[in-house]
């Protein structure tokens, strides 16, 4: 672990109680606002808007849907509009203008079960090419979404003929550093990890970290494809190194114990690609870092190249809550600035230190 005074804190900055089960919270880009989204006791879907003024939370708008909000994305969108998507129980994929959120500006039936993880590219000024949605889902399929195609996804990943489905946990945009390339990475409840390439329409690559994969993130959207985390039910979170794929071994990669319990997401730092945050089943936030060895890869005894995984090294970690933290987003505006909910039924805004000296 890092020497001690110069080390970051995580400090508690202002959190606010709920009476409805969280899923999910993001910023919302260029402002001091951050949403929530979850499922009231009713068994209907609730969105929040809150303003982060001084140490508290106050709630600005409060918007009730008929189904249940498992997750949420602005990134298909552009900075002007800031139009929000989610995915809900139902298996509905809405972009709702939070200016008028009565109706949504799209809306599509995704999924025949619900859907529990959203990802979005091409919007913020972030990747090149089209702004696109990915959604996974319980029925097993990923499916990708162009916002300006009605009612068709442009992309379609499900199990082939005979092939059992299997429930769909995260996806994550990656590679989208050119107007023709993008990938699509999905982790599922066996342990699969799939990494689609959109521009060839194939599945590029696959594993298997034989537990059920919680969150997939690659450090970057918009560069050659650099690092992918992905975290698991067992406490493990793995790091690959996405720069060299070799004929049969794949990526290479390097692997964590955080705690015993679920690691339930992974947010990089948008200001430094190589610190991340880990959240947890125990309650609790890992801040990592990733150390490049010296040499990134080398060649095997055929000649092949393979990549050279690097290094883990644990900034600092807190715990928070008795119960897990799911739902994590960096400020993509103020360095160090966080927000995280907990089955507590509590929103957390979080100040980290002194990211700029690690």
């Amino acid at each position: 672990m890092a020497a001690g005074l110069d080390r970051p804190q995580v400090v508690s900055h202002a959190q606010q109680a709920l009476n409805y089960t969280l899923f999910d919270c993001k910023w919302v880009p260029r402002s001091a606002r951050l949403l929530c989204l979850g499922s009231a006791a009713r068994g209907s879907g609730l969105l929040q808007l809150y303003e982060l003024r001084g140490g508290r939370l106050a709630l600005l708008r409060e918007i009730e849907k008929a189904k249940p909000l498992k997750c949420g994305t602005f990134g298909a969108t552009s900075l002007q509009q800031r139009y929000f998507a989610t995915g809900d129980f139902g298996g509905n994929l809405n972009i709702w203008n939070l200016e008028a959120p009565e109706i949504p500006v799209y809306s599509v039936k995704g999924h025949k079960e619900i859907i529990n993880s959203i990802d979005g590219v091409g919007g913020l000024g972030i990747g090149e090419g089209a702004p696109e949605i990915v959604t996974g889902s319980r029925d097993g399929t990923v499916k990708v979404w162009d916002p300006r195609q009605k009612d068709m996804p442009v992309a379609n990943m499900e199990p082939v003929q005979g092939e059992s489905k299997r429930d769909c946990w995260t996806v994550a945009f990656g590679n989208a550093y050119n107007q023709e390339e993008r990938v699509v990475c999905a982790g599922y409840d066996n342990g699969d990890i799939k990494l689609f390439d959109l521009k060839t329409m194939s599945l590029r690559w696959e594993t298997n970290i034989k537990n059920g994969v919680c969150s997939v993130e690659f450090d970057r959207k918009d560069v050659n494809m650099n690092k992918l985390v992905a975290t698991s039910l067992e406490g493990k979170f793995h790091v690959f190194d996405m720069r060299t794929q070799h004929p049969t071994k794949g990526f290479a990669s390097v692997s964590e114990k955080a705690q015993k319990s679920t690691i339930w997401q992974v947010r990089h730092l948008p200001q430094n690609r190589d610190i991340f945050m880990t959240s947890g089943g125990a309650g609790s936030l890992h801040l990592w870092k990733y150390e490049y060895p010296s040499q990134r890869s080398k060649k095997d005894s055929e000649g092949a190249e393979m990549g050279v995984a690097g290094s883990l090294s644990l900034l600092q970690n807190v715990t928070l809550s008795t119960q897990p933290i799911s739902s994590l987003d960096w400020s993509p505006d103020k360095k160090g600035l966080c927000v995280c909910g907990a089955f507590d039924q509590t929103v957390r805004v979080l100040i980290v230190t002194k990211l700029n000296k690690v």
